[in-house]
C-alpha cells in the first residue's frame, strides 16, 4: 500500500481528535479497554495532543489521493512515559489507522518506515508504549522485534514500555 507521512498543521488538529476517537470506539466494539478516554478526552490529552501539533511531531498517514489514512507522532524525547535517557531514540505514539485502511498492514509500514529514517539518522533505539491490557497490541509489538524493557504506570492505565535496537 501506498503512502507518505505528512507533517500535520494545526489547523488540522480536529482530524487527529477524530482518528483517537474512532480508534477508540473501534477498540471499544472489540472489548478493547483501551483509549476509551478519547471519546471524551480529558484536558491534559487534549493540551498533550496541541503540543504534539506545535512541536511538530505529529504526522498524517496519507495515500496517494490524499486521503488521511491515519496518524501518527514522533517524538525524540519521552519524559511522560519513559523519563530522561541518555541516548538518540525515536518514540511512537498514537500510532492510528483509520477503520477504512485496516487489515493492510499499513501500521506495520508505518514504523518500518519511522524506524528507516531513524537508522539513517542514526538513532539508536526506536520505543513505544502500549497498554498493557491490550495483550494482542503487545504481541504484534514484539513479533515485529519490540522487547519488553519495563512499565510504567499513568493515571489513565499501565503502559509496557517497549524498544527496538536499530542502530
Amino acid at each position: 500500500m501506498t503512502f507518505k507521512l505528512k507533517q500535520a498543521h494545526p489547523d488540522d488538529i480536529q482530524t487527529a481528535f477524530d482518528l483517537l476517537k474512532l480508534a477508540s470506539k473501534t477498540l471499544e466494539a472489540k472489548k478493547i479497554n483501551q483509549w476509551k478516554y478519547w471519546q471524551d478526552p480529558p484536558v491534559e490529552k487534549i493540551k498533550w495532543v496541541k503540543e504534539g501539533f506545535l512541536n511538530k511531531e505529529c504526522y498524517f498517514i496519507k495515500n496517494e489521493n490524499n486521503a488521511v489514512m491515519g496518524m501518527v507522532r514522533i517524538l525524540e524525547e519521552d519524559l511522560s512515559y519513559w523519563g530522561a535517557m541518555n541516548d538518540k531514540s525515536k518514540y511512537i505514539h498514537s500510532l492510528v489507522i483509520d477503520k477504512a485502511f485496516s487489515g493492510n498492514n499499513l501500521g506495520k509500514q508505518v514504523i518500518l518506515l519511522i524506524e528507516e529514517n531513524a537508522k539513517k539518522n542514526n538513532f539508536e533505539y526506536l520505543r513505544l508504549d502500549c497498554d498493557a491490557t491490550n495483550t494482542k497490541l503487545c504481541t504484534y509489538y514484539e513479533n515485529l522485534g519490540f522487547i519488553l524493557v519495563g512499565e510504567k504506570q499513568l493515571p489513565l492505565g499501565i503502559y509496557n514500555l517497549y524498544q527496538k535496537v536499530i542502530g
